[in-house]
């Protein structure tokens, strides 16, 4: 699959915040730092990692939701970095983003149909009686009843809440949607039904997807790729099933053993969980960032930053002493 849309270099930074009478600066969050991928059209590349990795502000930085600090990101070769709000706006109808909540996504004050058919008012797109129509058809393609287009938020329940959601996110028929973790909250067979109806608008509409999510069970049934987030950089990034079945980073192991051994296929745990909590973003080490809380940590691992260096399989792996490595020359 070619590339569709190419993120290079990526880096966002945030001041940590102010305070004293002065006001200063306490420091520098790197949220994000030298991340790059690609995403083909119609793919779906699953983003992983702990609270605080980056997975989110990521999936804001493709958006612009987020300004990002230094690096590229190409949309079918246009450099939306290099484009002003308004040189923005016309994209901003191609990509669109589905909340992990979207209770708190959602003016409780709007009707379901004022909520879908709003980035239809904001971009101008259609009359008035053309957005109720999109609305009512959206509505019913997430098997929700139209007639229910003047009731508010609040009267439906979670699952039906993030199909809303996933209709207004649909309204301005985008080719890219970022998906923060959307089924989290969910019970199973509402995460199922909201999964299965990813897929299928997918296979309909030829849609592209970041999926972002803290269970590695959903990522694998939708996503192509997976790529691994550890303090803002890319660790591991490999086609689903290798790097479920043969993750070369420790840190990816370490996550994956969370896994039911039949989601593996009977793949061998690697490492027991990361001891201890990431380090902050603020002051990252030096070298490898999870070189504290790694059990194959050497000097050279605390001295260097990896490099992130693919395979012949477009596996990709940011170690010094990935797994495969330690395998084959034992």
């Amino acid at each position: 699959m070619s590339a569709w849309l190419e993120v290079r270099d990526l880096s966002v930074r945030f001041n940590a915040g102010e305070g004293g009478l002065l006001r200063k600066t306490q420091g520098v969050v790197h949220a994000l730092s030298d991340v790059d991928f690609t995403l083909a059209k119609g793919e779906t590349l699953g983003l992983i990692g702990e609270s605080g990795s980056g997975k989110s502000t990521l999936g804001r930085a493709v958006l612009h939701l987020v300004r990002p600090s230094d690096g590229n990101v190409h949309l079918e070769g246009t450099d939306l970095t290099a484009l002003n709000d308004r040189e923005m706006r016309p994209f901003r109808r191609r990509m669109q983003m589905v909340f992990q909540d979207p209770f708190d996504s959602m003016n409780p004050r709007m009707t379901v149909g004022e909520i879908i058919a709003e980035p239809l008012r904001l971009q101008h797109i259609g009359s008035a009686d053309e957005r109720r129509t999109r609305s009512a058809e959206l509505l019913e393609r997430m098997g929700l009843d139209p007639a229910g287009m003047q009731r508010y938020p609040g009267q439906y329940s979670g699952g039906q809440r993030q199909r809303i959601a996933i209709a207004r996110a649909l309204a301005t028929n985008p080719d890219l949607l970022v998906l923060d973790e959307p089924t989290s909250g969910l019970d199973v067979s509402m995460q199922a039904r909201i999964l299965n109806l990813l897929r299928d608008l997918q296979g309909e509409l030829g849609l592209s997807y970041l999926f972002i999510s803290h269970d590695l069970g959903a990522v694998a049934y939708l996503a192509q790729r997976i790529a691994v987030l550890y303090l803002g950089r890319i660790v591991e990034i490999a086609p689903t099933r290798k790097l479920i079945d043969r993750p070369e980073h420790p840190y990816t192991a370490s996550l994956l053993d969370a896994l039911p051994a039949l989601a593996r296929n009977g793949a061998e745990a690697h490492l027991p969980p990361p001891q201890g909590e990431p380090p902050s973003p603020i002051n990252p080490p030096s070298g490898c960032a999870f070189h504290p809380r790694c059990p194959k940590a050497q000097a050279a691992c605390r001295e260097r930053r990896p490099e992130l260096a693919a395979d012949a399989e477009a596996h990709a792996v940011a170690c010094h002493f990935p797994l495969g490595a330690a395998a084959n020359a034992a």
